[in-house]
């Protein structure tokens, strides 16, 4: 499993790989390591690489709103993140869509229920079925807009 964060998402991150430590998960930190100010896409973008290549599954991605972070791991063409901020989203990301990238907004969310959101995100297989041709509609490559 891949993490990353900046500097907003630090200490939920720190939470998190502690949590999965705990359950016998192993994962790669790709950073920041601290609360110093930093900016999100030099930690997001190796996260991303790692899971489009296959070396980390699935991918954690945490800044302040779980916006900035999200938006740099979707412009990698493998990389189908989710912004999650309830169980319910965790669900539907995995189960319907074939999340490949936990986002989380660490502002607004309390630790237990980010938490509670990794367990359901981490548990939840895909259903496939009508769901698959959704997301093969999804473009790899440039849609040509």
């Amino acid at each position: 499993m891949g993490l990353c964060s900046d500097h907003a998402g630090f200490g939920l991150k720190a939470l998190i790989i502690g949590w999965l430590e705990a359950n016998g998960i192993e994962s790669h930190d790709f950073g920041t390591f601290s609360e110093e100010s930093c900016d999100y896409p030099d930690f997001a973008h190796p996260c991303a690489e790692a899971v489009e290549a296959g070396r980390c599954y699935p991918g954690i991605a945490i800044c302040g709103s779980g916006n900035g972070i999200g938006m740099t791991m979707n412009k990698h063409q493998g990389i189908r993140a989710a912004h999650c901020w309830t169980p319910e989203l965790a669900r539907l990301a995995r189960a319907h869509n074939d999340a490949n990238v936990l986002v989380l907004p660490a502002r607004f969310i309390e630790p237990e229920v980010a938490l509670e959101i990794l367990d359901v995100f981490l548990h939840t297989p895909f259903e496939g079925g009508r769901h698959e041709r959704r997301i093969a509609k999804i473009p790899v490559k440039g849609c040509g807009c």
